[in-house]
């Protein structure tokens, strides 16, 4: 009756032998679609990042009327720097205001990019005589 027993669980051993590697390579592509989506969250966020600093970069620039447009531009990396808009405008009377709008790149830098743009907006008081 134990000889039974034994060899019955040691068939089941048997029967679900290679099971983690079947389920491993079902959920793959789960895993993976996964981690591409999470990597174009973080694409997302700092292209955010980049195009809040730019807009400030350019501001403090206008503010002294200094080259704003180049200053927005100089720290982009050159994925991001390409396709830049960058624009100026005066939000009232001795007040500087720089817009840098960014495309989002579709998985890694460089290549296409999402059909959305981030857009960076900041301020800053004009110095010097008015």
């Amino acid at each position: 009756m134990g000889g039974a027993r034994a060899r019955d669980g040691g068939g089941r051993r048997d029967r679900d032998r290679g099971q983690v590697t079947v389920e491993f390579v079902g959920t793959l592509p789960l895993i993976l679609a996964v981690l591409a989506l999470m990597w174009q969250f973080v694409l997302i966020g700092y292209t955010f990042t980049l195009a809040g600093n730019a807009a400030d970069e350019g501001a403090r620039a206008a503010a002294v009327d200094g080259d704003w447009a180049g200053a927005a531009r100089e720290d982009l990396p050159g994925a991001w720097r390409g396709a830049a808009e960058v624009g100026r405008g005066s939000p009232g009377p001795g007040m500087v205001e720089v817009t840098v709008g960014l495309r989002v790149p579709v998985l890694f830098p460089g290549g296409a990019n999402l059909p959305m743009t981030i857009t960076g907006k900041a301020g800053a008081v004009r110095e010097g005589r008015e």
